[in-house]
């Protein structure tokens, strides 16, 4: 019997144009059985030239539609279609995700006969009114029992809509379960259900497959597929996994052995993924690491070994990735790996299949039986030997940048294209700050980014830190250290000039409503803004003193508060009322405090900026002591002591 039964009883009734449910064994040509009769009923311009269709019949609209499950298998649709339609000129476009929108755009714009994509990426197409299905003549769903499934089913019933009702529906897989068949009935009109079963018998899997199913331990794995992969007559290899992170964790293990590997999962870019299968295909990497994304329709000639590293899930996986081996006839050998924790699923999937391994041997990496069935020469160890290491290995394979939608890695392949040593180095532009550490700047560059300065403020010498700039909104350091110098010989002053005129006093009272002493320097702020050289003028010339007076008062920036308000005007009315009595009651006045007298004297120099800029202010409890003490003779308004201030507060 043909190798290809399916294609043999299919082509006549698929070509009649009626709809048909195909099912056949795994790599018996189900794309040719349903591509075949759609490539004839797409009219394309040589039909028109030979006269067997009209002018009018032509479109730039999809005629024909094939909807398939996975990206890996959406691309070898539209080869294998591409290579059937090559005589006719069949303009064949795949639309998958994964990659950019324009070019699949430019290209529908163009005009295509024949389409193949993937639901989700179809669907976004025709929402955006830029893919026209209203002209579509027969559609196809590859791998029917997974378009039909739960996952898939609410797109396929949206692209079903906008399809016309009048239609040629073909469905085609390998595994048809009778819920499947029964959904499928609703959407085709009289279908024709076609199993193709081949002369040696009704097992699920072609007799030209070798089974072995051993029981192995999850850590002595990697070593066990190491040896297999060093068996006698061993070609191209694929080994599944059921998770994504244990595909990239094998692929890398067998690199780090030597053997060429490369690795297909969801967690890949849509460029990594096609460059390890374009690999694969051509040679350079003969050991292909992959989820169940490439388990359903990847036709690849040459593999001769398939290893489920896991066990599948369901007998429908199982039988999809063995089929990956012994295709058009060929031979095959498949080997699945159990874990102890597997035993029940993997139980189940042998009822199901009819196999003859319910309970698996155990075997190690070591063991004899392993070298005697899979043919392995003996002595041989886990990592290959350097003189068989003659692949080019997945690094000599082109990485194509699709221009691939979404940055980062995860569900649907989306991830970077480009390796990360091609992305452009980073560049400081004349915008960016500059970066100092305890004000020594970093980085040399850093110079040019500094804002133009004066020549005062020009930078410093080589190897000398530069000072980072600050805002300072009090006293400099440079001017308390001027003030601290100044206190010293006005305070030595002080001691020798004890009487004073009345006037000065009159100024000092209008200063205190403009300086804002501090508490901790309120005893001390006048004294040190006079300098020691320019003492007051003497008791008989007041007059000059007390008119510029009211020059200091309004050169002060400062805005004087309530209370020093009302003092400054207690003291200003004591020199008008009794100017000529100042000396005298001076005389009479009891004994002062040194320190208290140049208080009146220094007034007569102007109070520097720095020091009307620093002073503190004064307490509350001082102001109405001076007050009180503005009524009484003069020069008794000094504070008292300190003891005397602390008995108060104790009362």
């Amino acid at each position: 019997m043909s190798p290809f039964p399916i294609q043999e009883m299919t082509l006549p009734v698929a070509l009649s144009g009626t709809d048909v449910i195909g099912q056949a064994k795994t790599g018996t040509g189900k794309t040719l059985g349903f591509g075949l009769p759609l490539l004839e009923r797409v009219v394309v311009p040589a039909d028109v030239e030979a006269g067997r269709a009209t002018p009018e019949q032509l479109t730039d609209a999809p005629q024909a539609l094939v909807v398939v499950p996975t990206r890996e298998l959406c691309t070898q649709v539209t080869n294998d279609l591409l290579t059937a339609g090559k005589v006719r000129n069949v303009r064949v476009l795949a639309i998958y995700g994964g990659r950019a929108y324009e070019p699949q755009v430019e290209a529908l714009q163009k005009g295509v006969d024949v389409i193949v994509g993937t639901p989700g990426r179809l669907l976004d197409l025709a929402g955006q009114k830029k893919l026209d299905l209203s002209r579509v003549k027969a559609l196809v769903l590859d791998e029917a029992d997974e378009m039909l499934d739960l996952g898939f089913l609410p797109d396929v019933e949206k692209i079903m809509n906008l399809l016309p009702a009048k239609r040629q529906t073909m469905l085609f897989s390998a595994t048809m379960p009778g819920a499947v068949i029964g959904l499928a009935r609703r959407y085709m009109s009289q279908p024709t259900h076609i199993r193709a079963v081949s002369e040696d018998g009704e097992g699920a899997t072609v007799a030209n497959i070798k089974q072995h199913v051993f029981r192995a331990h999850n850590m002595d794995k990697p070593e066990l597929v190491s040896r297999i992969l060093q068996a006698d007559g061993r070609g191209l290899a694929m080994i599944f996994c059921r998770t994504k992170r244990t595909a990239a964790d094998i692929a890398e293990q067998l690199e780090r052995r030597g053997f060429a590997s490369g690795a297909v999962h969801g967690d890949l870019g849509q460029g990594a993924r096609e460059q390890a299968l374009r690999a694969f295909r051509n040679g350079k990497v003969d050991v292909l690491v992959c989820t169940d994304v490439a388990a359903r329709g990847i036709d690849v000639e040459g593999v001769t070994h398939v290893i489920n590293y896991q066990t599948p899930e369901d007998e429908k996986t199982f039988l999809h990735r063995v089929g990956r081996t012994g295709r058009a006839g060929n031979k095959g050998t498949a080997v699945t790996l159990v874990d102890w924790d597997d035993i029940p699923r993997w139980q189940l999937i042998n009822k199901a299949l009819e196999l003859d391994f319910h309970d698996p041997v155990e075997t190690y990496s070591t063991s004899p039986h392993l070298y005697e069935e899979l043919g392995i020469p003996a002595g041989t160890k886990g990592i290959l030997p350097r003189a068989e290491r003659t692949r080019a290995g997945l690094k000599a394979e082109e990485l194509e940048d699709l221009g691939e939608t979404g940055g980062r890695g995860g569900r649907g392949g989306r991830g970077a294209a480009a390796p990360a040593e091609e992305r452009p180095a980073r560049t400081r532009t004349p915008r960016q700050r500059r970066r100092t550490r305890g004000g020594t700047e970093l980085g040399a560059e850093a110079e040019a980014v500094a804002a133009p300065v004066s020549p005062a403020d020009e930078a410093p010498a080589d190897g000398e830190a530069r000072r980072p700039r600050r805002r300072r909104t009090r006293l400099t350091a440079a001017a308390v250290a001027a003030v601290n110098e100044a206190q010293t010989p006005v305070a030595e002053a002080a001691v020798v000039e004890a009487p004073v005129a009345e006037a000065p006093a009159v100024v000092v009272a209008e200063e205190a409503t403009v300086v804002k002493p501090r508490r901790t320097r309120t005893r001390k702020t006048a004294a040190a803004e006079a300098p020691v050289a320019e003492a007051p003028a003497p008791v008989e010339a007041p007059a000059p003193v007390v008119a510029e007076a009211p020059a200091v008062a309004e050169e002060a920036p400062a805005k004087p508060k309530r209370t020093r308000t009302r003092k400054a005007a207690a003291v200003a009315e004591a020199p008008v009322e009794a100017p000529a009595a100042a000396a005298p009651v001076a005389d009479a006045s009891a004994p002062v405090r040194p320190r208290r007298v140049p208080t009146r004297k220094a007034v007569a120099t102007p109070i520097p900026a720095v020091v009307i800029d620093e002073a503190p202010v004064a307490p509350r409890r001082r102001t109405r002591k001076a007050a009180a003490a503005d009524s009484e003779p003069q020069f008794q308004i000094a504070p008292p002591t300190e003891p005397a201030r602390t008995t108060r507060r104790f009362r």
